[in-house]
């Protein structure tokens, strides 16, 4: 027997099962495929493949293979929403957390766009706006890399030894460890996206 009924569910497999059956009518019904078509196609049968889109039968591994070979489908797309509970962070225009960083009383706004919890590896975005001209700039250094998109304004942007004249739609990929920062404003006000990655 392909898949095996059971008479319980967890709310683990219970939840698996659904998002398998639901993906299995999902990829049938966008390739205008009757429950007999696919059940020919995978050698099951369409009692089975009803109980499989109803979430009331386990699949074997074996199984999963036959409906993703039969949907012309990769096996993990039958586990698409499986596992949904993902961070993420939505930001309204205007929005985000300001930081007060050196340079923010020289009329320099450091606006984070979002930050995911407990991970290391997440990128921290930040909108940069500089509205006043001032003669002390703030360089960073950190690990990891940085990606500079300039939206407004005019700059010279410096990197190790190395300057930069940034106009906007200009971009910069840079290895953080460098010390890095404007260095010159042109144009005001200057604003850019600054999206490091640790």
């Amino acid at each position: 027997m392909a898949c095996m009924t059971e008479n319980a569910h967890d709310d683990v497999s219970g939840k698996i099962e659904q998002v398998i059956g639901a993906q299995v009518r999902h990829y049938r019904t966008a390739q205008n495929l009757s429950s007999a078509e696919l059940a020919a196609r995978t050698g099951l049968s369409k009692g089975m493949i009803s109980k499989i889109e109803t979430a009331s039968t386990s699949c074997s591994l074996t199984t999963l293979q036959r409906l993703a070979d039969g949907l012309a489908i990769p096996v993990t797309a039958l586990f698409r929403g499986a596992d949904t509970d993902r961070d993420a962070t939505f930001t309204k225009s205007g929005a985000g957390s300001v930081t007060v960083r050196s340079g923010t009383q020289h009329g320099h706004e450091y606006r984070v766009l979002g930050a995911l919890k407990g991970r290391s590896d997440a990128l921290e975005p930040t909108l940069v706006t500089l509205t006043d001209a001032s003669d002390v700039f703030p360089l960073f250094q950190h690990p990891g890399t940085e990606f500079i998109f300039l939206l407004s304004g005019r700059m010279v942007y410096g990197h190790g030894p190395y300057e930069y004249t940034m106009e906007s739609g200009d971009s910069l990929l840079l290895d953080g460890e460098g010390p890095h920062g404007p260095l010159d404003l042109l144009e005001l006000p200057i604003t850019f996206l600054a999206v490091a990655a640790r």
